[in-house]
C-alpha cells in the first residue's frame, strides 16, 4: 500500500545569519571614510584603495556606520573588533542602574504602631535607592473605607517627604489602592 502525500513539504534551508557588519569584499559603495588609530591621514578613500591598505596591513576593512555619507570604515582585525564590541556592551549593561521595587502592604484599618513599623521599612528602602510601592488592600466590604486607605497613603507620603518623592498619587485599581514613591536624588 502506497502512502499518498497531500502536497509538497515546505522545506526551507536554514539561512546563515548575516553578520552585523559588512567586511572587505561585502562592502558595496564607491567611497568610504577611513578612521582608526592605524591610519596616518584619515579621510575619504576609494573602496579599492581602502581594501588595498587593509590587505597590506593584513587586517580587515570593517564598515562601522553604514548609514553615514560616505559610510565609515575601520581597518582592524574583525574578530578582535567583535570581541571589543561585546565587551563594551557587557560593561554598559553592568553600569545600567537596576530599579528595585519594594512593596509595603496596609489594610484600611492599620493602627498607628503598625504604620510606624512599616514607615521605618519604607524609609530604609528609599535610602537604599529602591522604589516603594505602597498599597492598601481592601477585603470584602472594607472597600467602603477607600477614603481611609487614601488618607493612610497620603500620610505615608508626607512622612517620607524628606527621603522620597511621590511618583504616582494613590489610585484605586480593583481591590487595591496603590501609590509609588521614588527615592530623592542625592
Amino acid at each position: 500500500m502506497a502512502i499518498k502525500r497531500k502536497g509538497p513539504r515546505n522545506f526551507q534551508p536554514r539561512k546563515e545569519e548575516e553578520p552585523q557588519h559588512r567586511i572587505n569584499q561585502k562592502i558595496r559603495v564607491p567611497q568610504v571614510r577611513l578612521v582608526g588609530e592605524n591610519i596616518e591621514n584619515p579621510g575619504i578613500f576609494q573602496l579599492r584603495d581602502a581594501l588595498r591598505m587593509a590587505d597590506e596591513m593584513e587586517l580587515d576593512l570593517v564598515e562601522i556606520s553604514p548609514k553615514a555619507d560616505p559610510p565609515v570604515c575601520k581597518i582592524t582585525d574583525y574578530s578582535k573588533f567583535l570581541y571589543q564590541q561585546k565587551k563594551k556592551q557587557k560593561e554598559m549593561k553592568a553600569k545600567a542602574t537596576k530599579i528595585v521595587v519594594k512593596e509595603i502592604r496596609f489594610g484600611p484599618q492599620t493602627d498607628e504602631h503598625d504604620f510606624q513599623f512599616k514607615l521605618r521599612h519604607a524609609e530604609k528602602f528609599l535610602q537604599e535607592g529602591a522604589k516603594v510601592k505602597a498599597f492598601v488592600f481592601f477585603k470584602g466590604r472594607s472597600i467602603l473605607f477607600k477614603e481611609q486607605g487614601e488618607i493612610l497613603l497620603l500620610k505615608l507620603a508626607t512622612a517620607l517627604e524628606e527621603v522620597g518623592a511621590v511618583e504616582q498619587m494613590p489610585k484605586l485599581e480593583g481591590k487595591r489602592m496603590t501609590m509609588f514613591i521614588s527615592p530623592k536624588k542625592k
